[in-house]
Order: C-alpha cells, then sequence, then structure tokens
C-alpha cells in the first residue's frame, strides 16, 4: 500500500540560506504548507555564527559558505533530536543513492557527500519545540567556498530537476518507515 506522510516542494525562487531558514514554521510561512514538509531551492550559503546549529563547527569557528547551492529543509513535527539525525542519514543516503543511480561515484562517509576529493554536501540535524528540523546543501558550482569542494556542475546535474527526483525518493522512503512502525503489533 503506498501512502504518502510527507509534503514535498521546490521552491521556483531563490533563496540566500544564512541558517535561520532551520527554524519551525519557516516552510509553512514560506510555501503555505503545513505539517511534516520537505522543501528544496538554490541560492547562496553564507550561515552566521549566531544560526551555527553545529556545535563542534561554531567552537571551530568554521565557515559555511557557498555562492550556489542547492538546498533541502525538512521539518517533521513531534520528534527528538535522534529522529532528526537518523532521518538526515536516510536523506544524505537518498541523495547518494540517486547520484549513484545517475551514473557519478559519489562517496559517502557518514552524513557528507564526496566527488574525487571534494566535499559535495552540509549537512546538520536540530530541533525546535515542535519539531525536527534538518538542512541539507549542495554546492552547485564550486565558487565561493571555503574548503575544496566538489559540485552538481562537476557531474552535470541540473540542480532543480535532480532536487524534484531526490524529493520523490525521500517522500517514499520516509513514507514507509512512518508505515512499516505504525504497522506492527507492540510486544508487552
Amino acid at each position: 500500500m503506498a501512502r504518502s506522510f510527507l509534503e514535498v516542494r521546490y521552491i521556483n525562487k531563490n533563496i540566500n540560506y544564512d541558517g535561520s531558514q532551520l527554524s519551525p514554521h519557516w516552510i509553512y510561512e514560506t510555501t503555505g504548507i503545513m505539517g511534516d514538509t520537505a522543501a528544496s531551492f538554490c541560492g547562496q550559503c553564507d550561515v552566521l555564527d549566531s544560526e551555527m546549529a553545529d556545535v563542534e563547527d561554531a567552537l571551530a569557528e568554521k565557515a559555511i559558505r557557498a555562492d550556489s547551492m542547492l538546498h533541502f529543509i525538512i521539518e517533521l513535527f513531534g520528534r527528538d533530536c535522534m529522529f532528526a539525525s537518523s532521518i538526515q542519514s536516510v536523506f544524505v543516503s537518498e541523495v547518494h543513492c540517486e547520484l549513484l543511480q545517475r551514473g557519478s561515484s559519489v562517496v559517502k562517509k557518514g552524513d557528507d557527500l564526496f566527488f574525487g576529493k571534494g566535499k559535495l554536501s552540509i549537512s546538520v540535524a536540530s530541533v525546535s519545540a515542535v519539531s525536527a528540523l534538518i538542512h541539507i546543501g549542495l554546492n552547485i558550482t564550486n565558487k565561493g567556498t571555503p574548503v575544496k569542494t566538489s559540485s552538481l556542475s562537476d557531474l552535470g546535474i541540473d540542480p532543480k530537476e535532480f532536487s524534484l527526483a531526490v524529493l520523490k525518493r525521500f517522500d517514499k522512503e520516509y513514507s514507509r518507515i512512518i508505515l512499516a512502525a505504525s504497522k506492527v503489533r507492540p510486544r508487552l
């Protein structure tokens, strides 16, 4: 039985990611879609120090920047940080699978993706008072990044078309997980 437990949307306008988008109800306020949602958009990335979700990166004073990225924001209501981190891993795996299906030799290390010696992705999972929040970013180009990167342009991939394929894959996998969890009897 196929059933979707998630709304997905590509936001067809340029939005520069500064970290403030990783906040409760941002997708709802931006798209009008309420509830568990995954949205994608393209734009620059320059995470403000005050918006740095990853404490390890903040303490190391790492800059997170790129002139052009494909961003994914996921918000799942009533979930904890462990759930957010697990779903972050699932999402990155779906991105990886889509890239492999397209013939690329991208490697997944933890929740990061690499092509050659360049880092293709950034990702973080966090929680708000009401939801789990996840951001995944994929470099569209290699310009404006503080570390050696790889990009979707290196792979010859169109960001919008790719994001729609990834959102569809993720919707199917996330919905499969939710359905699998809801169909079993409890063991007492």
